[in-house]
């Protein structure tokens, strides 16, 4: 197995990565069930890393659907500490124009509770912190990586996600906004929080697609689409100028889930053992 530290999950419209060489599809059993699919080996300018696509390569899984659990689960057994998270987004304040890339530090949960959202359950109790759920010195690289792409970009910000798959109302978008909330979305959380648990840094590049509902003005889904083609351009540069930097020159962190684990080792199953031996070490 590769040495890889790095894992690139892309949102929607990432589906592969243009330009980028495949050298290995991987399939990986978890104690959750599959993830959303194959993680692929890939390469780019010399530096391997990790390539997920959160809903699938044909997006076949709504926001709700997607296997979080097994996700983050399945890049930690494979040896990832550091994950990108490549997701669009609606923008809920003015600055954040379309097309511009937000380095979000934040997240308010406003999702409904369908989805499994925590590695400690069926007996097992733990607690990990999620005051900075943005590993900060990863998301100020990748910050710096969109400047040297030419990627119009917003260091910080608050990213809140609702359940989906429906877009906001007039009215709930303005809620949002009033909220303070710098952009919405539908996936990274619980994705932001897992890696968390697992003890890994994680950090989201948020794509502008739209105003949301808040701005008098209606957008068509097609609308969406012609934008996220073109985020997908900018993509392809920030990618090309993240990855090599970061796997050259790989981040420090401290894991904040040593200690997380309150239920006595003696009572532990074997379940929750082949969960820990991963997520711990």
């Amino acid at each position: 197995m590769a040495d890889i530290k790095l894992a690139v999950i892309g949102g929607s419209g990432i589906y592969k990565l243009d330009g980028i060489n495949l050298l290995n599809k991987i399939k990986v059993s978890t104690p959750f069930g599959d993830p959303s699919t194959e993680i692929m080996e890939c390469e780019v300018e010399g530096a391997k890393f990790y390539f997920l696509p959160r809903h699938g390569h044909a997006h076949t899984f709504t926001p709700s659907e997607v296997n979080y659990r097994a996700n983050i689960f399945a890049l930690k057994k494979l040896g990832v500490n550091t994950i990108v998270s490549i997701s669009a987004v609606g923008s809920l304040q003015e600055e954040y124009a379309p097309r511009q890339f937000v380095m979000v530090d934040q997240f308010i949960d406003w999702t409904k509770g369908l989805r499994a959202r925590s590695f400690f359950d069926k007996g097992i109790v733990g607690h990990v912190s999620t005051a900075d759920p943005i590993e900060k010195s990863l998301s100020k690289r990748l910050y710096e990586a969109c400047q040297r792409a030419e990627v119009t970009s917003h260091l910080g910000g608050t990213y809140i996600c609702i359940e989906g798959p429906q877009f906001s109302t007039r009215a709930e978008s303005k809620l949002y906004k009033s909220f303070g909330a710098s952009v919405i979305g539908m996936t990274n959380v619980p994705e932001a929080f897992l890696a968390k648990e697992a003890g890994m840094a994680y950090a989201t590049v948020a794509m502008v697609t739209d105003y949301d509902g808040w701005k008098e003005e209606h957008c068509s889904v097609q609308e969406i689409m012609d934008v996220m083609k073109s985020n997908y351009v900018s993509a392809q540069r920030f990618v090309k100028e993240a990855i090599p930097d970061l796997v050259k020159n790989p981040i420090t962190f401290t894991p904040e889930n040593t200690y997380a684990v309150m239920t006595d080792q003696s009572l532990h199953s074997a379940y929750h053992k082949e969960i820990l031996e991963v997520i711990l070490k």
